[in-house]
């Protein structure tokens, strides 16, 4: 959905504010293979995982808590989760701007404050893989990614702060569009004019949201170095971790795209897709200028998952923007019912793929076929000229809410 900053276009709310961050290493396929078993356990006890985890040595007092809403990874970083290199890699850097902490409600203050730090339940997930093919070498240099080096996928975003954000502001949303007679086809497009009142303090409450998840999976990735430097017996030297991109999806903000011929502010919704920006975008990575942007593409637990970059094309005709990842095929009710008398983790482990997860009915839930073939998927963006295939990775453990 694309709306102009000055016209009385609608802001439709956003549930979650998710992200995907990929991490490259110095470690190669061979060197970990006989130490999966140890490091997919270090994972899942050093992250906690499913619904309502938390963490116990992570105490947030409410300025701290609102601190992290206003900066993001940022503020991770200050508290030593990571370094500022990190920040670079980070779309908008770690932090989007607006955030405004005292209007977020006191119980998503409440239910983030013992969250931040974990991964949820559902289609969360941190994955361990390796680079199974090469398409661009040259790109894939410069991404620092490798045939056969092990890279890690995290997955998450706002957890239940920003599902309770969004909860605050169905009634505020409903009532405004009733106050602006906006006609809605289904409740939960209620929406506001942008520049209204309820419109800008949605804006700024989803950019706290956006913070927190940004803080939260820097958070994550500082406990994923550490349980490699646990499980493998290695120093940080050795693993070599470090940020190849974090981009978003299931989110607005305000960027700047042609339109008629014209440079505009618009905001842009990207709701099932992310951003694919071409080279030499000012908003990308001094890195990555001269080959475009990192787009991470994840799959299912059992196939695999692609890194592309983006292109002028998807920024002349999609705003910059491509598909996010492969896409439900089942509901979630439909796949436990295809898994009943199944052991889905025998199943993987059977493929070379290990898996922990909170509860078995996340496991049922999340079997591979519940999803479309991201490679059919990725092939079809490619071909129409949005992204461009840089390479595969496939899953050698993954942790799952």
């Amino acid at each position: 959905m694309i709306l102009t900053r000055d016209s009385l276009s609608w802001w439709r709310w956003v549930r979650y504010q998710l992200r995907v961050r990929l991490l490259r290493t110095g470690l190669s396929r061979i060197e970990i293979t006989n130490k999966l078993d140890a490091l997919v356990n270090t994972l899942f006890t050093n992250i906690p995982s499913g619904v309502g985890s938390h963490r116990k040595d992570l105490k947030l007092s409410q300025q701290d808590e609102k601190n992290v809403l206003r900066n993001g990874a940022r503020w991770a970083v200050s508290e030593g989760y990571g370094a500022k290199e990190d920040l670079e890699h980070i779309e908008e850097k770690g932090c989007i701007p607006g955030a405004d902490p005292e209007l977020v409600s006191a119980r998503a203050l409440e239910r983030g404050r013992a969250q931040l730090g974990t991964l949820g339940s559902g289609n969360h997930f941190v994955e361990v893989g390796y680079v199974s093919e090469v398409y661009d070498e040259e790109i894939a240099r410069v991404l620092g990614l490798e045939q056969d080096g092990i890279t890690i996928v995290v997955h998450t975003g706002s957890r239940g702060l920003g599902y309770q954000v969004c909860d605050d502001f169905i009634r505020v949303m409903i009532d405004a569009s009733r106050k602006y007679n906006i006609e809605l086809p289904d409740r939960q497009l209620c929406c506001a004019p942008i520049n209204s009142p309820q419109g800008k303090e949605y804006l700024a409450t989803m950019a706290c949201a956006a913070n927190y998840a940004f803080a939260n999976r820097q958070m994550i990735t500082h406990w994923v170095r550490e349980s490699f430097e646990d499980a493998l017996h290695i120093g940080p030297k050795e693993s070599k971790i470090s940020l190849v991109y974090d981009v978003c999806h299931n989110i607005a903000k305000f960027e700047e795209h042609i339109v008629g011929g014209e440079k505009k502010r618009l905001c842009v919704h990207r709701k099932g897709a992310t951003r694919a920006f071409p080279p030499y975008h000012p908003q990308i990575p001094d890195a990555y200028k001269s080959v475009g942007q990192p787009v991470l593409i994840p799959g299912d637990m059992g196939r695999c998952s692609y890194v592309l970059v983006g292109t002028e094309k998807a920024y002349a005709d999609t705003f910059g923007s491509t598909c996010h990842g492969a896409g439900r095929v089942m509901s979630r009710g439909q796949a436990t019912r295809t898994a009943k008398g199944r052991n889905i983790a025998r199943e993987l482990k059977e493929k070379g793929i290990l898996v922990r997860a909170d509860s078995r009915a996340t496991m049922d839930e999340e079997i591979p076929e519940a999803y479309k073939d991201v490679t059919e998927v990725v092939n079809i963006v490619e071909r129409a000229g949005i992204s461009k295939k840089i390479v595969q990775l496939k899953p050698l453990c993954v942790i799952k809410g």
